[in-house]
């Protein structure tokens, strides 16, 4: 390794490998344990990043998750074998703020293996998740230095941090006991009394290429240290999904002018020369024995259902594989569907091992292209079956089609959009005893909970369960939850007037006022990512109001629910000619 830094005649160029679910922007609203159920685009996304250096004949250091070396240790191996360098970026894209230094160092070991054993190669570097701050983060680069690295490109210089000490600004060596290592900073631009960043991913899309390229070539003339510049291989994904619950600013940072980071990189591939970190210092990506990751990193994601809630009779291992229907009604839900797809292998695996599943797909007439993504996602499996409504009638009148088409005794009803999570059914159905004929999911029940879900939905929701429990004479926490377990006898030929929104709670409502028994299971609530909302929030209050007064009146009345064919989601379904549309399983 160099003892110093002469002036360059190349600059430095990183690669951050991620996907678009991973970044730190988004990790309040998605779990890492949620990280399966997502479309992978980080394959095609560095295929397009390495088809663009190849062009330039440029060799770059690639940043890569040690997840992602572990779900696609080949991709990892093609970047090596073409003569990239391998650093590390966290195994989990974590925050360091959010570790222990021994945690630091175990993610550190735990992600350096895998991208040594996916690679062949040493890794010689670390990026951290979150930008680093000179005086908060010092640590981390003293458990850097000890763990061997030869280098970082964490820190964020600040006006204020290089105040005292000008020659943090650029590349600089960091002295840990005996252990050193070099830090190549964020470069950065003087204006006035502060700095700007001018290093390259979200700054590229944000500020004026004119502006930016001006003071890329101002550092070029003046300084004798290397610009660093980097950029995410997701930003080279203009389709990319779109992550609704995100904050409106985090949807301008992380959407905005993403067209426009490939023609950048161009014009400034064309007019320097780069290399990666390592060969700029001068060091080898020789092979070297990796060690086999240690057992007992992975975390589990499954739910535990507290001791109070789950009986030990509802935790009987089942001998005979119980057929089990599960309805997702859809409307509009384009986007979701792949999220949804990945998400039901994994809930399909899980409960194969006791249920003889069944999915019943509607589609509520959608406007968009669910129904041919249906099709392609879902029309090939021999347990699904896909149905589609002539016309737009609600997401009760679809949970309804999927019950009368349903030939199994209980049926489930899920979210297409998985704000609840679909795998709790597997401690939701054993709840359904003898004697109780619907499980319902309750995110306000003590035990239940909401995440990132917007404080005045949870109010409206709250202010009209509320109600519900001074009409009904069950008194639940949670009245409108779509997640459900049925008896489907029940609830087969139940007349309901309300086919959208309302009608769930309506038919939770007529099943308490002919005496059946509900059970709440506690449950979790999230936001739901990908796109809106269908609820029309005014129409949706006024219509509350008027179902519980019609619940009222026949609470007052002493009438019950009557168990005759009604029309209702499906109107041919009685005569024999349904107008829906159906795909049987092949």
């Amino acid at each position: 390794m160099r003892d110093s830094l002469e002036k360059p005649t190349r600059h430095i160029l990183t690669v951050l490998l991620e996907d678009y679910f991973h970044v730190g922007a988004f990790n309040s609203i998605i779990q890492k344990g949620q990280w399966y159920r997502f479309e992978t685009r980080f394959e095609q996304n560095t295929v397009k990043a390495l088809e663009l250096l190849d062009r330039f004949d440029i060799k770059a250091t690639f940043f890569v998750l040690g997840w992602i070396a572990d779900q696609n240790p080949e991709l990892v191996k093609e970047i090596a074998r073409r003569g990239h360098e391998i650093a590390n970026r966290g195994y989990y894209h974590r925050s360091i703020r959010q570790m222990t230094p021994e945690e630091f160092r175990e993610d550190l070991r735990r992600s350096r293996a895998a991208l040594e054993k996916a690679s062949e190669t040493r890794v010689h570097g670390y990026r951290a998740a979150q930008r680093l701050n000179y005086h908060v983060d010092q640590w981390a680069l003293d458990v850097l230095a000890e763990e061997g690295y030869a280098y970082d490109s964490s820190l964020m210089p600040t006006a204020r941090s290089v105040r005292d000490e000008p020659r943090l600004r650029f590349a600089h060596k960091h002295q840990c006991g005996e252990n050193e290592m070099w830090e190549f900073p964020y470069s950065t631009y003087r204006l006035g009394g502060s700095l700007i960043p001018i290093s390259g991913g979200n700054y590229f899309r944000q500020l004026p290429h004119t502006l930016v390229k001006r003071a890329v070539r101002d550092w070029d003339r003046r300084y004798d240290a290397p610009f660093v510049m980097y950029f995410h291989v997701w930003e080279l994904d203009p389709e990319q999904p779109r992550i609704s619950a995100a904050s409106p600013v985090t949807r301008i940072r992380h959407y905005r002018k993403l067209d426009k980071m490939r023609w950048v990189l161009e014009d400034y591939l064309s007019t320097y020369q780069f290399v990666g970190a390592a060969d700029y210092l001068g060091l080898t990506s020789e092979p070297r024995p990796v060690l086999e990751l240690e057992a007992g990193h992975d975390e589990p994601v499954a739910i535990d259902l507290p001791a109070q809630v789950a009986t030990p009779a509802a935790r009987l291992t089942q001998t005979v594989l119980e057929p089990i229907s599960i309805v997702i009604p859809c409307y509009n839900e384009e986007l979701i569907l792949p999220y949804l797809a990945n998400t039901l292998r994994s809930v399909e695996e899980k409960l194969s091992k006791q249920y003889d599943l069944r999915f019943i797909f509607v589609d509520d007439c959608s406007s968009d292209n669910t129904w041919n993504s249906l099709q392609e996602n879902f029309g090939g499996h021999a347990n699904c079956t896909l149905l589609r409504h002539p016309q737009n009638w609600g997401v009760a009148a679809g949970i309804m089609t999927g019950l009368r088409h349903a030939e199994t005794d209980i049926v489930c009803s899920i979210d297409c959009d998985c704000t609840y999570d679909p795998h709790e059914l597997t401690e939701m159905i054993p709840l359904l005893t003898e004697g109780v004929d619907l499980v319902t999911a309750s995110p306000y029940h003590p035990l239940g909970g909401v995440r990132n879900v917007p404080e005045w939905r949870l109010a409206l929701s709250k202010a009209s369960s509320f109600l519900y429990r001074q009409v009904l004479r069950q008194k639940l926490y949670t009245y409108t939850s779509c997640f459900r377990v049925y008896r489907r006898d029940a609830v087969n030929r139940m007349a309901l007037r309300e086919t959208g929104f309302l009608g769930v709670a309506e038919m939770l409502g007529r099943l308490d006022l002919s005496g059946h028994r509900v059970v709440e299971y506690p449950a979790t609530l999230e936001v739901r990512l990908f796109g809106w909302s269908k609820m029309k929030i005014l129409r949706t209050v006024a219509g509350h109001l008027k179902l519980l007064t019609r619940l009222l009146a026949l609470r007052l009345s002493g009438a019950k629910s009557k168990s005759t064919p009604t029309i209702h989601s499906d109107p041919a379904l009685e005569s024999g000619s349904s107008p829906i549309t159906i795909v049987t399983p092949k």
